[in-house]
């Protein structure tokens, strides 16, 4: 396991875990910079935040990717809110081993899914750490060509015609699942933009890609694919609303 993901994993048990606000002091850097919309910039905020988690709050993580010096974490809330909610949080660790800077985006649960698949389910075992580069090259060429030019004649290049995995709630299995899902939002005004690509981060056949775009309003997409054989075979999401105001400036990219 590398140094940045067990620093990550510790924090987090600890911060989110055990509900220990002293886990600032050990863990979090003093220049901790914040783009989330749950919390104010330092680290004092982020004891605050840890100091008020209600009673029934927990965190279950269910996969872990890193990149050099930043860390994801796909995972479920529980206790934040009325419902559940789905989340995907990136930290950065800085070269003294301390949280540095966290980027995040949460959807709440959905029970009913069109493709069956629940938005957190699937394999969470990374194989393929040997072809890290080639995937991250696969999916930030995918983003490029696809989802920033918008040239779906391509899509079969990057996506599996044999096993396309759908965990997006609106969406079914499959290219064809996709399609519909994408006719369906551009009739409620929600075409699927992506402007910006601000992160692509890999371990082996995970990749998580960071977007700023549109889906009706601004937003951010964060789209995690699992890469098998040189293609796409499956895909989790989290599409977030970008709020009017953050209560820090840094922006939420």
């Amino acid at each position: 396991m590398s140094n940045a993901k067990h620093t990550v994993l510790t924090a987090a048990g600890e911060l989110f875990g055990e509900k220990d606000p002293s886990a600032v002091d050990r863990w979090v850097a003093a220049d901790y910079r914040q783009h989330s919309s749950l919390a104010a910039d330092g680290p004092e905020a982020l004891r605050q935040l840890v100091a008020g988690l209600p009673e029934g709050f927990r965190y279950e993580g269910v996969r872990v990717i890193s990149d050099g010096d930043l860390v994801a974490l796909h995972g479920t809330y529980y206790g934040f809110g009325p419902a559940p909610l789905v989340a995907f949080d990136i930290f950065r660790v800085d070269a003294d081993g301390k949280l540095a800077e966290h980027w995040d985006a949460l959807t709440p649960q959905v029970k009913e899914t069109v493709s069956g698949r629940s938005q957190t389910d699937g394999p969470t075992e990374n194989a393929e750490t040997d072809k890290t580069d080639a995937n991250r090259a696969l999916v930030a060429e995918f983003a490029q060509k696809v989802l920033v030019g918008a040239d779906y004649s391509v899509l079969t290049d990057y996506i599996s015609t044999e096993a396309y995995h759908q965990h997006n709630p609106e969406a079914a299995d499959g290219l064809d699942g996709f399609g519909a899902a994408a006719a369906k939002w551009a009739g409620q005004g929600k075409n699927l933009v992506y402007k910006t690509v601000h992160k692509v981060i890999a371990e082996g056949e995970f990749v998580l890609l960071q977007s700023e775009g549109e889906f009706g309003v601004p937003v951010a997409y964060y789209d995690l694919f699992r890469v098998k054989g040189g293609k796409i075979v499956e895909h989790w999401d989290v599409i977030a609303p970008v709020p009017a105001e953050l209560p820090h400036g840094n922006g939420l990219f």
